[in-house]
């Protein structure tokens, strides 16, 4: 499939040890690991570099000399749109929505946005109830009239196209758990648009591996619809490479404990999860995707639902920028500074 190389290389796994530490007995014998997506220097690094590979590969076949993406006003996938549009030399307009209970100029100015206007990309700032799908397609037909050729990515950039990135990334963690000679029990993951568990679950069907080992805590639609559209994408994944095999909803597993009061809106145990990581690893977890998925990790352990000896595998999928949006919700918020297992 075409591809546009933004990644240098498989990204690393590292083992957790310190968040292990601080955990002591409540793993119950658990090991938790880290693979790395957020090390990537384009653009802050994150998940949506590995589908934009493909995404961008497919607007290259179709001669787009603009690329156009929608998303929430603090979108992961526009930061890195816009980045890797400025990499490749494209011409780049975001459309955002408000999609988040959130206003102020922390969460208008700051984070993803601040890097949005940065990377050279045009933003368009819709105001709520405006149909951000709508808005594109006509900004398209604009484009085009005046001798443009743009490529429009949905909401999120989510699509099969796009999903293929995390099957490729299927591959790359079998690679290393042979090399590393670790059976991981589980991958976890965040679901939003459900693109990355669907390349995953596509992955890992196409390699022959049970698919139930993907498993999600979804952030922004309820557990049965997240499931859905996972196995809807997975399946389509499967077309596109090629492979005669299908997923169900039996293969695919999402978790809706960790939704709170929905998309963007933040938890204490996220918050915890949050500063759990950050004191102890040194590393950062975004307030809106990895950290409510860290923070279903983690409560899965406490609940027994690993078994001891069993070797987790968290994808840590990049959008720490997002924090900055976010940093009324950590500030203060001295109670959760300490983790109590």
């Amino acid at each position: 499939m075409p591809r546009r190389d933004l990644l240098e290389g498989p990204t690393p796994i590292q083992r957790l040890q310190r968040v292990e530490d601080a955990l002591g007995s409540s793993l119950n014998g658990v090991r938790i690991y880290a693979k790395r997506d957020d090390l990537m220097s384009l653009g802050g690094g994150g998940n949506k570099l590995r589908k934009l590979e493909f995404l961008l590969g497919d607007a290259a076949a179709a001669g787009a000399d603009t690329i156009i993406a929608t998303g929430g006003r603090q979108s992961n996938f526009a930061r890195l749109t816009a980045a890797a549009a400025a990499r490749l030399g494209l011409a780049c307009e975001l459309v955002l929505s408000r999609m988040v209970p959130r206003c102020g100029d922390e969460y208008d100015r700051n984070g993803n946005v601040l890097l949005d206007d940065l990377f050279g990309a045009r933003i368009h700032d819709l105001s709520s109830g405006v149909d951000s799908t709508r808005f594109a397609e006509e900004r398209a037909g604009e484009l085009r009239l005046v001798g443009h050729i743009a490529y429009r990515a949905t909401l999120g950039g989510s699509s099969p196209v796009w999903s293929v990135g995390y099957a490729a990334c299927a591959l790359e963690i079998q690679a290393q758990s042979n090399s590393l000679d670790i059976d991981f029990a589980a991958v976890v993951v965040p679901n939003g648009s459900s693109g990355t568990q669907a390349g995953l679950v596509a992955g890992y069907r196409a390699l022959g591996l049970d698919a139930t080992r993907v498993r999600s805590h979804t952030v922004l639609a309820p557990a049965a619809s997240a499931i859905a559209a996972t196995v809807e994408k997975a399946n389509a994944v499967l077309t596109l490479l090629g492979f005669g095999a299908s997923v169900g909803l039996d293969d695919v597993k999402v978790s809706g404990s960790q939704l709170g009061a929905g998309y963007g809106v933040s938890t204490p145990a996220m918050v915890k999860a949050v500063r759990l990581m950050a004191s102890q690893e040194g590393l950062l977890l975004d307030p809106v995707y990895g950290g409510k998925a860290f923070a279903g990790l983690l409560a899965d352990i406490s609940v027994g639902r690993y078994a001891a000896g069993d070797n987790i595998l968290f994808i840590m999928t990049g959008g720490s920028p997002g924090l900055y949006a976010y940093a009324s919700d950590f500030l203060g918020a001295d109670d959760t500074k300490a983790l109590n297992p």
